[in-house]
């Protein structure tokens, strides 16, 4: 057989395909290209934003614990005071009592401090007082700050993911509502009436 019997055809392959996709591409909406644009911006914000915005507040938050740690350690300190009266009760939750204690300077000190039941009077127990003189509670802990910092950033990286995804669904509710308009309005021009006969 010869060449202009072949069933097969020389040269470069047809460009059938990419005429295809170009007129796939003609076709699209201009909601559609919106749409795409949107979905990517919102996803390099997503990728970039969701770590360093975590980062950022758990950081802030980390650092402001700290602050409140460091000023009440320098605030507060311990001292021996003894239980002026038993504490009653059988269960293991502390209730306040009288305690009493004596300052650096020599004067006597009372105030209420939360001890445990069963405890009897004149028992020695520690308590938190403040630079007056006064009981305190525990100063904050690094543990406290710690954890402060990552539960405001993993706050923050939820309210990251739930933004982007609340501002996906309003675009694409906006767009749809678009859509269905310009559907009404296409179909009103090849049928008239249909849009009421549909929505009845």
């Amino acid at each position: 057989m010869d060449a202009h019997g072949s069933p097969y055809t020389s040269g470069p392959p047809s460009r059938r395909g990419g005429d295809a996709s170009e007129g796939a591409k003609s076709l699209r909406r201009a909601s559609d290209r919106f749409e795409r644009w949107f979905s990517r911006v919102l996803l390099v914000l997503l990728v970039v934003g969701l770590p360093t915005a975590a980062i950022s507040a758990g950081l802030a938050a980390y650092e402001a614990s700290m602050r409140t740690v460091r000023v009440q350690a320098a605030e507060r300190h311990q001292v021996t005071a003894r239980l002026t009266s038993a504490v009653e009760g059988g269960d293991w939750t502390k209730r306040p009592a009288q305690v009493r204690w004596t300052d650096a300077d020599g004067r006597v000190r009372t105030g209420a401090a939360l001890v445990k039941p069963g405890t009897a009077a004149g028992a020695a127990v520690r308590v938190w007082v403040d630079r007056e003189g006064n009981v305190a509670t525990a100063p904050t802990s690094t543990l406290n700050a710690t954890s402060s910092g990552w539960l405001i950033g993993g706050l923050t990286a939820f309210g990251v993911v739930a933004g982007s995804g609340a501002a996906r669904a309003g675009m694409r509710r906006v767009l749809d509502r678009r859509r269905y308009a310009q559907w009404d309005a296409e179909w009103a021009l090849v049928e008239p009436g249909w849009s009421a006969r549909f929505r009845r």
